[in-house]
């Protein structure tokens, strides 16, 4: 059984911090490239960030790069996105995924004072 597990998530005042956290179990994690998405009330899914399968590269959408990072312990099975400098507007459910083939359940980032 394939289980993506975030978390991490919770309320934080803007310019805070938070680290999300996403645990892999029942597939090869180091196989895929692990993606974190976010859907904020109202919007479209959007595409966070990317890190390939050895680490070395990442991507990252406009509004992230710069102040989240992405990396990944293939040894533990998990992917991380660090986010530093929260916005307001960066409140959404956080969601990892594998490939786009297997989802987690997503986890709640909320920004406000």
């Amino acid at each position: 059984q394939v289980q993506l597990v975030e978390s991490g998530g919770g309320l934080v005042r803007p310019g805070g911090s938070l680290r999300l956290s996403c645990a892999a179990s029942g597939i090869t994690f180091s196989n895929y490239v692990m993606k974190w998405y976010r859907r904020a009330p109202g919007k479209e899914r959007e595409l966070v960030a990317l890190i390939t399968i050895p680490g070395d590269i990442t991507n990252y959408a406009d509004s992230a790069r710069g102040r989240f990072t992405i990396s990944r312990d293939n040894a533990k099975n998990t992917v991380y996105l660090q986010m530093n400098s929260l916005k307001p507007e960066d409140t959404a459910v956080y969601y990892c995924s594998a490939a786009n083939t297997w989802w987690g359940q997503g986890t709640q980032v909320t920004v406000s004072s």
